[in-house]
């Protein structure tokens, strides 16, 4: 990384720390709502949130800032100042031309939409929520508009999420990946060894120890608790409020250990990638992770490719069992199975890798319905059973593990969904390239030596933040574009083991 130089790059940094300031606080009172806040504080919450917003989005189309952008786009710049103008230029197209009524809005309805979300699920009552949900699809198809996408409004909000990202693009990944995971889930279900469902998952833990051992992971992989903490929220989640300030969420379900787990470790790779971007980023807009793939690739690996690992199962199963009394019945191979058990399940963070992208899939086709209007939001119970039914062969009973068991339509992020699947690709493509240069992966786990794998993160990927788009990121740590053959390659190879 190269370090900012430029003093006309500076001068544009200085007029942005405002913005800097303000987004500090959005992320600060936006973890705060999904912990500790009192449920009766979101109607002021909204409101505040909506407000700071319009602020932001006044700061940053100032005529001050935009005039000094232009004279620090005619200098000759590295790297990473040609990567900050880049990331100010792209915010700025995208705020010019949102209205400020549109903007303090949207703030303000998707963050009162949670509070009402979170009472639905907890009551199972999806008409809870339905007429927020109607307001921010209303609201995305007209932010859509504005951006300049009428025919095809869901490529303006893939877009947001992943720079450059279009449906032509996602089909093709699905297309890529569609019929190998249909074969994968057909040789399983009909194996012998398929299990409907595996006994670990119907043993009850104490939450208390639940906690520690997910503390003891966190260690394990040096999770930095001076500059980050674990909570616990209704949906896990990672909020970066800074890059010395990253805070994490797990839940504790009342059986099923390995929900816990898995819910820690995914966002422990959140919570990584914000903390080794180069400090050189500090309170700049490149300071943060690139794009959601991007991020979701992150997670991805190390809640699949480390806490899924054989290696990583038996190497810490004395450790497991330390806090999970009843693993004295089982073996380290039993545990292996239960992590990677390969079923049809109602829970897409539950799902196993071959399942985990048809939930993704059914989100993906609501998505583009709901923007084109092929699909009511009143619809969506019976539209969301009726798609379980033709992808997995099963139907929720309850809402509350159908439509209404993901947080993300509650915060306007429609658009945010199938980045899952390019995160999932992405780990095993990372895998691969990783392996390349630092040796199997299962190595160093049996060693307990995370170190060479975090370094080689933070030099190929963390590092950079937002400094390169996406594709060029991509490009230049796995020295081509996204690429589904080698998470193709690992589905068979873990089929073939387990089946």
């Amino acid at each position: 990384m190269i370090e900012v130089k430029n003093e006309k790059i500076k001068a544009v940094l200085k007029e942005y720390k405002p913005v800097w300031a303000i987004a500090h606080a959005q992320k600060l009172m936006g973890w705060d709502a999904e912990t500790y806040m009192p449920t009766a504080g979101f109607e002021d919450r909204g409101d505040a949130e909506g407000v700071l917003a319009g602020l932001s989005q006044k700061m940053m189309l100032s005529n001050s800032l935009r005039k000094k952008i232009m004279k620090a786009s005619k200098e000759p710049l590295n790297n990473t100042e040609k990567g900050i103008l880049r990331v100010l230029k792209r915010e700025i197209s995208i705020l010019d031309k949102l209205p400020p009524s549109f903007v303090e809005r949207f703030a303000q309805i998707s963050s009162k939409a949670r509070i009402y979300w979170r009472k639905a699920k907890q009551q199972n009552n999806f008409k809870l929520f339905q007429r927020f949900l109607q307001e921010i699809v209303d609201m995305s198809i007209k932010k859509a508009e504005y951006l300049g996408e009428n025919k095809k409004p869901y490529n303006a909000l893939l877009d947001l999420n992943e720079e450059g990202l279009t449906m032509k693009k996602m089909d093709n990944i699905f297309s890529a990946i569609k019929t190998p995971l249909k074969n994968a889930l057909k040789k399983a279900v009909n194996s012998k060894h398929f299990l409907k469902m595996h006994p670990l998952q119907k043993e009850r833990y104490s939450k208390e120890k639940m906690n520690e051992l997910n503390h003891k992971i966190l260690d394990l992989f040096r999770f930095d608790q001076t500059r980050g903490r674990i909570d616990v929220s209704a949906h896990p989640f990672t909020e970066e409020i800074s890059m010395d300030d990253v805070r994490i969420t797990t839940w504790f379900p009342a059986e099923d250990f390995e929900r816990s787990l898995s819910a820690t470790i995914h966002e422990f790779g959140h919570a990584l990638y914000e903390m080794q971007v180069s400090h050189l980023l500090r309170k700049t807009p490149a300071a943060g992770g690139v794009s959601m793939g991007i991020h979701e690739s992150q997670s991805r690996f190390w809640e699949n490719l480390i806490g899924r690992n054989k290696t990583f199962v038996k190497k810490n199963f004395g450790l497991f069992g330390q806090y999970l009394p009843f693993l004295k019945k089982y073996d380290a191979n039993d545990v292996y199975r239960y992590f990677n058990n390969i079923v049809p399940s109602m829970i897409r963070v539950e799902a196993d890798e071959v399942t985990y992208n048809f939930h993704i899939m059914l989100r993906y086709e609501i998505e583009k319905g709901l923007l084109t209007g092929k699909i009511e939001v009143k619809d969506l119970p019976e539209i969301w059973n009726e798609k379980m039914q033709e992808y997995l062969g099963i139907v929720p009973k309850t809402d509350t593990e159908g439509v209404l068991q993901d947080i993300h339509w509650s915060m306007g992020s429609i658009g945010y969904f199938p980045t899952y699947t390019i995160g999932t690709v992405l780990a095993s493509q990372i895998q691969h390239k990783m392996e390349k240069d630092t040796g199997k992966i299962s190595e160093l786990i049996a060693k307990a030596d995370y170190t060479p794998i975090q370094e080689w993160l933070k030099s190929n990927i963390h590092q950079y933040g937002s400094i390169y788009t996406p594709k060029d990121l991509i490009r230049k740590s796995l020295g081509g574009s996204i690429d589904a053959t080698y998470f193709i390659k690992h589905i068979r190879e873990k089929v073939k083991e387990l089946y």
